[in-house]
């Protein structure tokens, strides 16, 4: 590799890690073509750049990067290295571990996530279940909605408390009238009693 060719690999390097949150780097070493290339088309699927660098090039591209001191992480760059960039904290550590089912490899060797470094193929699991950004909206937005249902459950019970009297009052406006019906029948007896009780005398 010429030194023009060095210094535009540079570049697109810093390219790809100017501005960017999730940074890992990993070995393929020992993985054949055909699970390198199964490797990279799942890494294509997920929105993971997947590139296989030179360490001495990737750390020069790293050191000239603004904002970040990457230094915590170049101890690992030894032997082979792909560098993976994503926009989802957890996804390179989830397909490493998808593939880590089958064999030992590919490994991890170090990341930068969330501002924060991880060292050693024994922070995979952590990187794992660390929680993507759209988990943690999801998890947010379920937050904010919870008083809110509780608000519409609780106005919801009301109104059917509220109109459970209604209901309720048709019943006792029958049964008044049906009591009162025997004591309107009542009346029309009392004038024929009356006339009976008057004939009675004038007979004898």
């Amino acid at each position: 590799m010429t030194k023009e060719d060095k210094v535009l690999v540079i570049q697109e390097l810093k390219d790809l890690l100017q501005d960017a949150k999730v940074v890992y780097v990993a070995s393929l070493e020992g993985m054949n073509a055909a699970a390198t290339s199964d490797f990279r088309r799942q890494a294509f699927k997920q929105n993971i750049s997947l590139k296989v660098v030179k360490n001495t090039l990737l750390q020069k591209a790293m050191e000239q990067i603004e904002g970040v001191d990457y230094s915590e992480m170049f101890q690992t760059f030894k032997g082979n290295s792909a560098l993976m960039i994503s926009d989802t904290a957890n996804a390179p550590a989830k397909l490493i571990q998808s593939f880590r089912k089958k064999a030992e490899i590919p490994a991890l060797k170090s990341a930068f996530v969330q501002e924060t470094f991880y060292v050693g193929d024994e922070n995979l699991g952590a990187l794992v279940n660390i929680k993507s950004r759209e988990e943690m909206i999801g998890e947010i937005i379920g937050l904010l909605q919870s008083p809110i249902q509780r608000v519409v459950s609780a106005l919801q019970n009301k109104a059917e408390s509220t109109d459970a009297p209604a209901g309720e009052a048709a019943p006792a406006a029958e049964e008044a009238k049906t009591e009162e019906t025997p004591a309107a029948e009542a009346a029309p007896e009392t004038p024929e009693a009356s006339a009976e009780a008057t004939d009675a005398p004038s007979a004898e």
